[in-house]
């Protein structure tokens, strides 16, 4: 009774209060009411594409070229980019390969493969990615081909495309074809015992896992040849084999990857090594260009004590993540070479032997990361697996009219690494070479050296030849003239000795 007194109470502010839930209640449908609109309205815009026929597709390029294309080996994967400019959301009717299934191309729309999609959608503003990579089909020439496709689009009644191209080269594949059961790697023969094989320039060869030259198998490659290494592939010189490179300054043998696209050009790491296996003999490297591998050459056999286990001259090797040259109590004899930017060591000569180096140049501005190690190790003994050290003789490691230099935070590029062991040789010698060290060159070791003075190189381009007049107090008439009698030409083919005086490293001065 109380309650319904209170209810039907003329009091003004009771009556507000009631008056005032009934405000509120009805503006919180009033607001729920409009939010559910906004939402809805929100969610048909959504869905709602632009027919619009001006209202086109903007991509972030109109054509891919792919460089050259080994036949059956498919190329890097390429990208870009399909723009939607409008505020509208875009539907893309089709997009397909022109030749369909008959396309040395393959093409990946936002994660999906295929040569034909339907129906794609792109919210406005807003984008999709395509990526494509293509593999060329044997044609048994030694030219070039050309491989075209397009990547076609159709919206709105509009078409546009975006253009493939693709070179493509035929060439020669060594791939394993014996698979021994006592350890050793599956692997191809190149040359087999008592065969002497030549490899022409007519077409590459590209090289897969490991391609033997067998014992007692000589394998010659003539001037022009180019080899490609697929990766981690090995060039493996067995026991008394023989590799002789034979190119020119005109015409190298050119040694390096098989990813031919502009951005592998300078790429470090693409595959394994040249290994001069222990018994290997009379090797020969003259005129070769060899990059962008893990080690140049690993020659790990001492041979005959009389004739050097490799001989190599007129060669550069370079872009290698671990190591150009790397020696294992072997022989080895270099002129007119340039071995540089390493991820490790340029040249390892590590458990003895004999290293004799004339107007060679050792460099290093790896930029790949922090470089740790110095340009030059010499080295005469090694570790077993018990950590004994075993040393052997360090009969020479002797450098002529050479260049030791780079860019080390220490500042020294050359590590001297004797064992304790007095018993062993350790002969070393720097003769009219540019060094950057800290040592103190006032011994015998070092005769008329040159000091920390910058050769200025070239080194955004990888270039070591000398053309800047401020290497002058480097290396410019530095060297000694009988070691330059020796070699009169320098790697670019040019005269040495012309002032009387040979300029220190594998390249004379250019103005």
């Amino acid at each position: 009774m109380l309650l319904m007194k209170r209810i039907n109470t003329n009091d003004t502010s009771e009556r507000l209060s009631f008056i005032s839930i009934r405000i509120i209640r009805t503006h919180l449908y009033i607001g729920i009411s409009l939010i559910c609109s906004i939402l809805a309205l929100s969610s048909c815009k959504k869905d709602q594409f632009t027919t619009d026929s001006a209202a086109k597709l903007d991509f972030s390029t109109s054509s891919i070229l792919y460089d050259t294309v080994f036949t059956t080996v498919g190329s890097v994967t390429k990208t870009f980019i399909v723009y939607n400019r409008n505020s509208l959301a875009i539907k893309i009717s089709s997009i397909r390969l022109a030749r369909g299934t008959a396309s040395n191309f393959r093409i990946n729309v936002d994660g999906s493969k295929g040569v034909l999609f339907s129906d794609v959608e792109i919210a406005g503003k807003d984008s999709l990615f395509v990526f494509a990579e293509v593999t060329v089909d044997p044609n048994n020439a030694g030219n070039p081909l050309i491989i075209r496709d397009s990547i076609v689009f159709e919206t709105n009644g509009n078409i546009q495309d975006v253009d493939m191209e693709a070179w493509g080269q035929d060439a020669y594949f060594h791939t394993p074809n014996v698979f021994p059961l006592n350890g050793f790697p599956p692997y191809s023969i190149l040359a087999g015992t008592n065969t002497n094989t030549t490899w022409m320039n007519d077409k590459p060869h590209v090289i897969y896992g490991y391609a033997t030259v067998d014992s007692l198998g000589l394998l010659n490659m003539q001037q022009g040849t180019r080899v490609y290494m697929h990766p981690n592939a090995v060039l493996w010189i067995y026991k008394d084999g023989t590799l002789k490179i034979n190119g020119s300054i005109s015409q190298p043998v050119i040694i390096q990857g098989d990813r031919l696209e502009p951005e592998y050009s300078e790429e470090a790491g693409q595959w394994g090594y040249i290994w001069l296996s222990p018994g290997s003999k009379n090797n020969v490297v003259d005129g070769a260009i060899i990059k962008n591998g893990l080690v140049g050459i690993l020659a790990d056999t001492m041979g005959s004590s009389s004739n050097p286990t490799l001989k190599i001259s007129n060669t550069i090797i370079k872009n290698m993540s671990v190591a150009a040259l790397y020696g294992r109590g072997t022989y080895i004899n270099g002129s007119n070479c340039v071995f540089a930017n390493c991820g490790q060591y340029v040249a390892a000569l590590t458990i003895g032997g004999k290293y004799n180096f004339y107007h060679c140049t050792f460099a290093n501005y790896w930029d790949n990361g922090i470089r740790q190690f110095p340009v030059l190790l010499v080295n005469n003994y090694y570790k077993d697996i018990n950590e004994n050290i075993i040393s052997r003789d360090m009969d020479s490691a002797y450098f002529y009219n050479c260049i030791v230099y780079g860019d080390l935070n220490s500042g020294d590029e050359i590590k001297l690494d004797s064992s304790l062991n007095s018993s062993y040789a350790y002969n070393f010698k720097f003769h009219n070479s540019l060094l950057r060290t800290t040592f103190n060159t006032s011994f015998a070791e070092y005769q008329s050296v040159v000091v920390n003075q910058d050769p200025y190189f070239n080194i955004p381009s990888n270039d070591y030849r000398i053309k800047n007049p401020l290497a002058a107090p480097a290396v410019i008439d530095k060297g000694d003239p009988g070691t330059g009698i020796l070699y009169p030409y320098d790697l670019s083919g040019n005269p040495r000795n012309v002032n009387g005086n040979p300029d220190i490293g594998a390249y004379e001065y250019e103005p």
